[in-house]
């Protein structure tokens, strides 16, 4: 369910010619990085609207496991819960014994985040793992029937020698019908390969695709953020000049030659993604365990290499823009006037911050909270859910579904019967196909059939929840329900006999609560 972990490079796709075009802006962005100034700025604007709550975090862990408590990077103690939650992790460790346990296991990092964010009512709704990098979405319960279209890719750099854990995962999805797209990126390391990191950043956007003849890239989406360990460095300021600014706090005297900033007054594609100010203290390099920057012999200089940044689709009605790399007419559509003003969607940041607390790496994670407004644009689940009856063990069951709207339904489509509580998709407790076992079609639902042996003896508070295979999502949700304990085997005193697989993931549950 973490996506592809042992694939083939998409590189074998890629004509020589486009190898060389990228190859000529390495150079064209080299040659221009001595003229280039500060760039900011955060537009925002007022509108009626749903207001969602988007708590994002980057973090390279450079192999470490997770820490025994998760609860302040995940901000548990605010007065405000997020509706998603998007983490993306860099340098998660890839070994190969790792490797064998997580193709049936979680990873210890997808693990851990599940088990501190399921009790909350957050589902893991998508993750995708390419070796080192990883990117996790979570969402409230109450979305979960309004992300949609849910798709994950990857893509390997390795254009200058660069190949392995470098790279970008995304994943694309629909809430309430807006198209958003999440890229976690690592690029080249090391202070002179900046202009590789852009053309890694430009090669990713440019050639990673999804199904969909609308939104097939990454700049085609309504908002795309783009974060990582994108290892942009601090240059021209001396070690000493860099650490003073950081003991005084006077961060502002960096950002000039911050390599990003700097770069965006150049590059067009850039320029399109925003950037709170960068108001703590830089991210890299830390010695291990502790808040000391680098004491090793190399003495790296400090640097906001872990950036969270975001980009609006334009809402201009011209289409004969220049193409940002001077090569002809740009091929990216813009968003039809009419279609921005009646769906609405803005940005607003609420916090772009490091965490200090956090000391397993040589990185600090980089927390970004986020408030979108936006217009739903389809506010009824495609498919309404409810059991039928009395569950239990003791005597075969039947639900309903009733869809609400037109979908693409197909053979693979199937019901899940989960636990209060559950932690992703895939963490059901029984399912059964929709098609193969329907009972009865009538006006208002549609009868399904469920095996009392798929039903767990000890019972439990559960849900239903109906996964369509075209949209690789849960489209509908039931209101829980009560799944009674098997009297004929308390009766018979076969408890311990008949407690299953299934059983016990609920026993469990019980059991804790």
């Amino acid at each position: 369910m973490g996506g592809p972990i042992d694939a083939s490079s998409k590189y074998s796709n890629v004509e020589a010619n486009s190898m060389a075009h990228y190859e000529n802006k390495r150079h064209m962005i080299e040659s221009d990085m001595s003229s280039m100034e500060q760039n900011g700025g955060l537009q925002r604007g007022d509108y009626e609207g749903d207001n969602f709550r988007l708590h994002m975090v980057t973090w390279n862990v450079a192999t470490a496991d997770p820490p025994d408590d998760i609860s302040s990077l995940l901000h548990f103690d605010s007065s405000e819960d997020a509706d998603l939650y998007v983490i993306g992790l860099q340098e998660v460790y890839s070994g190969p014994l790792r490797f064998m346990s997580e193709v049936v296991f979680d990873d210890p990092w997808s693990y851990v985040l599940m088990t501190a964010l399921a009790p909350r009512q957050y589902v893991k709704v998508s993750s995708i793992r390419m070796q080192g990098l990883l990117l996790l979405i979570f969402s409230k319960l109450e979305h979960l029937p309004f992300i949609r279209d849910i798709q994950a890719t990857y893509t390997r750099t390795g254009i200058f020698g660069y190949w392995g854990n470098k790279g970008g995962v995304s994943i694309r999805l629909s809430l309430y019908g807006h198209m958003l797209c999440f890229l976690n990126c690592h690029l080249a390391a090391h202070m002179k390969h900046a202009a590789e990191r852009v053309v890694e950043f430009e090669y990713i956007t440019d050639t990673q695709t999804f199904n969909s003849e609308k939104d097939e890239r990454i700049l085609d989406h309504r908002l795309v953020f783009w974060f990582g360990d994108l290892n942009f460095r601090i240059q021209d300021h001396g070690l000493h000049f860099v650490r003073t600014c950081i003991s005084n706090q006077n961060y502002s005297l960096l950002w000039s030659k911050d390599q990003l900033i700097m770069l965006k007054q150049k590059e067009k594609l850039l320029q399109e993604f925003e950037e709170g100010p960068l108001d703590f203290q830089p991210t890299y390099k830390f010695d291990v365990n502790t808040d000391t920057y680098d004491s090793s012999s190399k003495k790296r200089k400090p640097a906001w290499t872990d950036r969270i940044l975001w980009r609006l689709r334009p809402k201009a009605s011209h289409t004969d823009k220049q193409d940002r790399y001077g090569d002809g007419p740009d091929a990216k559509d813009v968003m039809p006037l009419e279609e921005a003003e009646e769906y609405l969607l803005e940005i607003r940041q609420d916090l772009y911050t490091s965490n200090m607390e956090y000391s397993i790496s040589d990185h600090k994670p980089v927390t970004g909270i986020f408030t979108l407004k936006l217009k739903k644009i389809y506010t009824t689940p495609l498919v309404h859910l409810q059991a039928e009856g009395e569950w239990s063990a003791d005597i075969d069951a039947t639900l309903l579904y009733s869809p609400l709207q037109p979908f693409p339904s197909n053979t693979w489509d199937w019901i899940g019967l989960y636990k209060v509580g559950f932690t992703s998709v895939s963490d059901y407790i029984t399912y059964t196909w929709v098609k193969d076992d329907e009972v009865s079609i009538d006006e208002d639902a549609i009868k399904v059939y469920v095996s009392k042996e798929e039903i767990p003896v000890r019972g439990g508070e559960c849900m239903l929840g109906y996964y369509c295979n075209t949209l690789q999502c849960i489209i509908g949700v039931s209101e829980p329900f009560r799944v009674h304990e098997s009297k004929v085997v308390i009766e018979e005193g076969l408890m311990h006999e008949k407690i299953n697989s299934l059983d016990q993931i609920v026993a469990t549950e019980n059991i804790r609560n």
